[in-house]
């Protein structure tokens, strides 16, 4: 019996040998993952939809983020950014140092919640309306490998060497009026434990000096009126900060900045309203563009690679650079 099913698979294996060669290949091709990542343009979204306010005022125009689409290192796909040339091939570890496309993803949600905070703060404190900030929250989410430090991933950072940090640029201001292969006590909190680590500062190849760890920053803050920015599991990054910032303050403001205009834009934002450089800013340009976009917003260090990428494409959008959230209000206020 078990010689005639081990013939007929033999024969079945014998006649459809190619299928399964062919099979193979594209299990191959689309499936196998090495450590890159591809990032393409994009799309928009339109936020107003994404922010639920109880006091939500009506907009003419239209205020939307523009994104960059990531996709996972396939053999099909990074053969493909050899030949696209709006395709960008990094390999992973080179983008936040993790290393898989789940791990990328999930850090990108951690700097999203952070971009959220930071929006509604900014907002609301351009805003009539009040907000109270009760807790900042420094959480460890990367270290590099030119680290030296028992600092864990998951680490609330409370202090360094007795002096309070509230942000990453308080602690690279503080680390930097130390000197190379100093160390440098921290105090965290971690499963509600409190805790002391040690780091040695090691000088960066751009003479800066470092400890080699990343930190998001959270809060929780009271708002005088409820405010939900919704976004979906399959979205992340920190990017769309200033345009959810417009979008708040937008729906808290009786006058509305649109105008009625098509208004697309990126940026990371700051709890105090400060604009951040972003990546990928060519493929945001150009998801702006099949938007049919009036305006492009842009931080003042991307401004530069935007306009080329304009002029080279012929692209008819306004690009406009601004550096705080109260000066980009201050400019479609004036439109």
């Amino acid at each position: 019996m078990f010689n005639k099913i081990y013939e007929s698979i033999k024969k079945f294996i014998k006649e459809n040998y190619k299928f399964f060669i062919f099979l193979t290949v594209i299990i191959f091709l689309f499936y196998y993952e090495f450590p890159y990542i591809i990032y393409k343009s994009g799309g928009t979204i339109n936020l107003e939809d994404r922010v639920i306010i109880d006091k939500e005022y009506t907009e003419e125009g239209d205020l939307s983020m523009s994104y960059v689409t990531a996709m996972k290192g396939t053999p099909a796909f990074i053969m493909l950014s050899f030949v696209l040339p709006d395709w960008d091939l990094m390999p992973l570890e080179e983008v936040t140092g993790e290393d898989s496309y789940e791990e990328v993803l999930e850090v990108g949600k951690e700097y999203l919640n952070e971009g959220i905070d930071n929006a509604i703060i900014a907002a609301f404190s351009e805003s009539d309306y009040n907000i109270n900030i009760t807790k900042t929250i420094n959480k460890v989410i990367y270290l590099s490998e030119e680290s030296d430090t028992d600092i864990q991933v998951g680490d609330e950072i409370i202090s360094v060497n007795g002096v309070s940090i509230q942000n990453l640029e308080e602690l690279k201001a503080y680390v930097n009026t130390l000197s190379e292969n100093d160390v440098v006590e921290i105090d965290v909190i971690n499963n509600d434990e409190n805790l002391k680590r040690k780091a040695t500062i090691y000088k960066a190849e751009d003479g800066s000096l470092k400890i080699g760890i990343a930190f998001k920053t959270t809060y929780e803050y009271e708002t005088e009126i409820p405010v939900t920015v919704k976004m979906k599991d399959n979205e992340s990054g920190s990017s769309g900060g200033l345009m959810m910032s417009l979008a708040i303050y937008n729906a808290l403001t009786e006058e509305d900045i649109t105008n009625g205009l098509n208004i697309v834009g990126t940026g990371t934002i700051s709890s105090d309203g400060t604009i951040g450089e972003i990546g990928g800013v060519k493929y945001k340009v150009l998801a702006a563009n099949k938007k049919n976009a009036d305006i492009f917003l842009c931080p003042v260090e991307n401004y530069e690679e935007a306009i080329k990428i304009k002029e080279k494409r012929n692209l008819d959008i306004e690009i406009v650079k601004v550096s705080t959230l109260k000066e980009t209000i201050n400019y479609l206020n004036n439109k």
